[in-house]
């Protein structure tokens, strides 16, 4: 059963030793690269909400949840929106479902609303990382024409 857990000091070394694949380097930072990137946004008016992604209780993956201000350039459709600004499942444990099984755990997180209430959640991909485009749209997420740093917007209504 896959479930989102907070980082902590017993757990943040196997969250920060996770890695994608070679060939997914491109398209996330690493993890300890986006809980570094929590703290400097909690500190400058951000929301950044970090959890480490479990199968049971072995940690497969991490997600950076975000809400308004990510820090970055930001499309139109981020204003008072949340925003799956990261998600990795480590190369072991990939083609099992489990990203999947995490974006419905993510939503449901989303849709209690934690900083605020919001209309949109948007995820921004590569526009060579076919597999998360297929995955996004999947859960109802539509591309909306935006490009940012290179990247296309998807956004899903919540």
């Amino acid at each position: 059963m896959i479930s989102l857990r907070k980082i902590t000091l017993d757990n943040r070394r196997a969250i920060f030793n996770l890695e994608v694949s070679d060939d997914q380097r491109q398209f996330v930072a690493s993890n300890l690269s986006s809980v570094a990137s929590c703290y400097v946004l909690s500190q400058n008016g951000g929301h950044p909400f970090p959890f480490a992604i479990y199968m049971d209780d072995q940690p497969v993956g991490f997600v950076m949840i975000t809400y308004g201000i990510t820090g970055y350039d930001l499309p139109s459709i981020a204003d008072s929106s949340y925003c799956i600004l990261r998600l990795m499942i480590d190369h072991q444990y990939q083609n099992r479902g489990y990203g999947r099984q995490a974006i419905v755990e993510i939503l449901e997180y989303i849709r209690t609303y934690p900083a605020g209430p919001a209309q949109y959640c948007w995820i921004s991909y590569s526009p060579e990382n076919v597999s998360a485009k297929k995955l996004y749209e999947s859960f109802g997420f539509v591309d909306n024409g935006e490009i940012c740093h290179d990247e296309l917007i998807t956004v899903l209504e919540l």
